[in-house]
């Protein structure tokens, strides 16, 4: 009989009050990450992704006119056009922020969620019987795996949001777990937690993800491989035994109920500004072929990137974890298929790397600790045999499960709060901290052309201005609403044609001028070793007026 480790450790912190102030590394991976993020120059990298500064525009546009916009506000050849703001929730949220303390507010939202997300998955690790230490080295390479994408963008709410959904949709799974050989089913106590009600939470949480950001269709590829495995179940063989017939019974019932989920989480899609009309946005959106193989986001990863080898290694970590697995503990359906999903999403495109990673070791975590505890405890037994000794505790781990116990323990989360309360302070107040400037978020000069556009409002220059589409965001945080940009990175807004027309611009191929005669930019912003910077420094009609190591300013003459 297995003896109840975690209460007995916890009794040895004493008094009770130690257990509330000490930090559990789960807060510990918390304030460590708000803290590089907020307060290091990866503050910058966050804002490495221009598109953020429309977002806060938009998120601005809509406190000033309470209103959702439908049509685009920002450039000057779809003005008037119909706009899909559907991340409108999340813009809301970084146009007050912005407002409020300016762009160190935002990161520190981008942080406290990115740094809330795998925290939480590392509890999550350890609640699953995930050995303490491999679940903290996991934890740490699906961060750095997902630090591709660690940028200040509504994406990152999709992260948070798919763990929450994993843990209630895998939580109710586990209550009803079926495999009568399977060592690690779950006791009385642990079905009695369970329990299907957090199922109802989905619909709420769904209002809120399809207005936050577009990934909440992940949640329904969860939703569907959980009902697949629970309709499976409910049509396996019981067999000549009584809790077999029971297993499936309550199967059935957890298939129906998953149904039922499903289509009020699917209504709940239709709680957003723009209906149905939302759905069919989306989905000619991602259909597109030529959106999809021109889109940086959505391309396959390359596996040269740093973080793409931290991804590489958890497919494999999770076959080597499969292969290992006991016999006698079948694997389910809804395991096998979560982890199918977050391999080809990853492999699919780079975007999809961080989700992928955190489902892949949140399924894998366990199988791979059980391996390698019995690897490990078969070492010590050879071993302790080779030195004479016969003791249990040499076949055992105490001091790995000690620290398990113990942290599970530690109850107070006070380092967290604390780190939030101070971080907002130090935000509130500029960024500054007894006189020394601690938070400086800001748009990398090296990577945008932030002395072009000073030079721009300096000297008044009108638009519109033509930019390269990933520069396109960054302007109109600059310039509006004194001036309109020709385009941005809101791909579903400008459509294939336009974009085709662009791309002939941009690379100089035939006919590149018919994009700038039909759109009629009065100033042209280009990183200053483009194709198209070069042409232009040779085209008649365009005059530089601005150059630096990074941009390099035309604007026109005459009629070109």
């Amino acid at each position: 009989m297995a003896i109840d480790s975690t209460s007995s450790a916890a009794e040895t912190l004493q008094p009770a009050w130690v257990r509330w102030l000490l930090p559990s590394v789960g807060d510990l991976i918390f304030a460590a990450l708000l803290g590089l993020l907020v307060f290091t120059n990866l503050s910058v990298r966050l804002l490495g992704d221009a598109g953020i500064g429309w977002h806060i525009r938009t998120g601005q546009l809509i406190l000033s006119t309470h209103a959702i916009p439908r049509a685009d506000p920002f450039s000057s050849t779809m003005a008037g056009q119909p706009w899909f703001a559907w991340e409108w929730l999340y813009d809301l949220l970084v146009g007050w922020l912005d407002t409020a303390a300016g762009l160190n507010a935002v990161v520190l939202f981008t942080a406290l969620i990115i740094a809330t997300t795998f925290s939480w998955t590392f509890r999550l690790l350890l609640r699953r019987n995930t050995n303490f230490l491999l679940a903290l080295v996991l934890v740490l390479l699906a961060a750095s795996a997902a630090t591709i994408h660690f940028l200040a963008r509504p994406h990152v709410v999709s992260w948070l949001f798919t763990v929450a959904w994993f843990w209630i949709l895998e939580s109710s799974e586990q209550g009803c777990r079926y495999s009568d050989s399977d060592s690690s089913a779950p006791s009385a106590a642990e079905m009695k937690s369970h329990r299907t009600w957090p199922l109802w939470l989905l619909p709420l949480l769904m209002v809120a993800w399809v207005n936050l950001h577009g990934g909440f269709l992940v949640g329904f590829v969860l939703l569907g491989i959980y009902w697949i495995s629970a309709v499976w179940q409910s049509l396996r063989s019981p067999g000549d035994r009584f809790d077999g017939a029971l297993r499936n019974i309550r199967a059935g019932k957890r298939a129906r109920v998953l149904a039922f989920t499903g289509l009020l989480s699917a209504l709940a899609t239709f709680v957003n500004p723009y209906g149905w009309k939302l759905h069919v946005h989306i989905y000619r959106y991602l259909s597109n072929r030529f959106l999809m193989d021109h889109i940086d986001e959505f391309q396959s990863p390359n596996f040269h990137g740093v973080a793409q080898k931290c991804f590489a290694g958890l497919p494999l970590l999770t076959l080597v974890a499969l292969a290992a697995r006991r016999r006698e503990r079948e694997t389910r359906p809804s395991q096998f298929l979560v982890v199918l999903f977050a391999v080809y999403s990853g492999l699919y495109a780079s975007r999809n790397i961080p989700v992928s990673s955190l489902l892949l070791i949140l399924v894998m975590a366990p199988w791979l600790s059980d391996a390698t505890a019995r690897l490990a405890g078969g070492f010590r037994k050879k071993l302790s045999r080779r030195i004479g000794l016969d003791s249990p505790s040499v076949a055992s781990t105490p001091f790995l499960d000690r620290m398990h116990s113990i942290d599970r323990s530690l109850k107070g989360h006070v380092w967290p709060v604390a780190a939030i309360l101070l971080a907002c302070g130090i935000v509130v107040h500029g960024g500054r901290f007894g006189g020394r400037q601690l938070a400086d978020a800001h748009f990398d000069a090296k990577r945008f052309p932030v002395e072009a556009v000073n030079y721009l409002e300096r000297n008044n220059v009108r638009g519109p201005v033509l930019s390269p589409d990933s520069w396109g965001g960054y302007l109109i945080y600059r310039l509006y609403p004194r001036e309109k940009v020709v385009l941005d990175d809101r791909h579903d807004l400008y459509g294939e044609e336009f974009l085709k027309s662009y791309l002939r611009m941009m690379h100089v191929e035939p006919g590149w001028q018919e994009f700038l005669q039909e759109h009629k930019p009065a100033c042209v912003v280009l990183p200053k070793d483009s194709a198209l910077a070069s042409i232009l420094l040779e085209t008649t009609g365009w005059q530089p007026i601005y150059r630096d190591d990074v941009a390099i300013v035309f604007v026109q003459t005459r009629a070109s």
